[in-house]
C-alpha cells in the first residue's frame, strides 16, 4: 500500500478546504492508496487564524514527511500556498517524490526548483 501525504490549502474558507480534503481522500483511500492529512486532526483543537498555532500545526504535518513515513505527497488546489510549499520543501529533503494532481499546482511547481523529485 502506497502511503500519500494530502497537500492542499486550509486558509482563508477552512471549512470548505477541510470538505474538500476529506473529499479528496475519500476518493483516493483504496487497498492500494491510504491517503494521509496529519494537519487536519490538528486543525480540530489548533486554530489556523492564530499565527503560533497554525506554525505548530505545519510542523506538525511535516514532521511526517521529514520522518520519511509517506511514500509520495501528491498537491492539490488552485495554487502552492506558503504552507504546502514548506511541505513540499521537507518531501525534497527526504527525496519523496512531489506529484502535483490539478493544473494550478502543476503549473506553480514549474517554479520551484527540485531536480529528480518531482514527476
Amino acid at each position: 500500500m502506497k502511503i500519500i501525504f494530502i497537500s492542499h490549502p486550509i486558509s482563508g474558507d477552512v471549512k470548505n478546504n477541510i470538505a474538500k480534503i476529506i473529499s479528496i481522500c475519500a476518493s483516493l483511500h483504496t487497498a492500494e492508496i491510504l491517503p494521509v492529512a496529519p494537519y487536519l486532526l490538528t486543525l480540530e483543537y489548533l486554530r489556523d487564524e492564530v499565527g503560533e498555532e497554525r506554525a505548530l500545526g505545519i510542523e506538525s504535518g511535516l514532521e511526517y514527511l521529514r520522518r520519511g513515513h509517506v511514500d509520495e505527497l501528491w498537491l492539490f488546489g488552485d495554487k502552492i500556498t506558503a504552507g504546502m510549499r514548506q511541505e513540499i520543501m521537507a518531501a525534497r529533503e527526504t527525496s519523496i517524490l512531489v506529484v502535483p494532481k490539478t493544473e494550478g499546482t502543476e503549473r506553480e511547481l514549474v517554479n520551484i526548483k527540485f531536480d529528480r523529485f518531482v514527476k
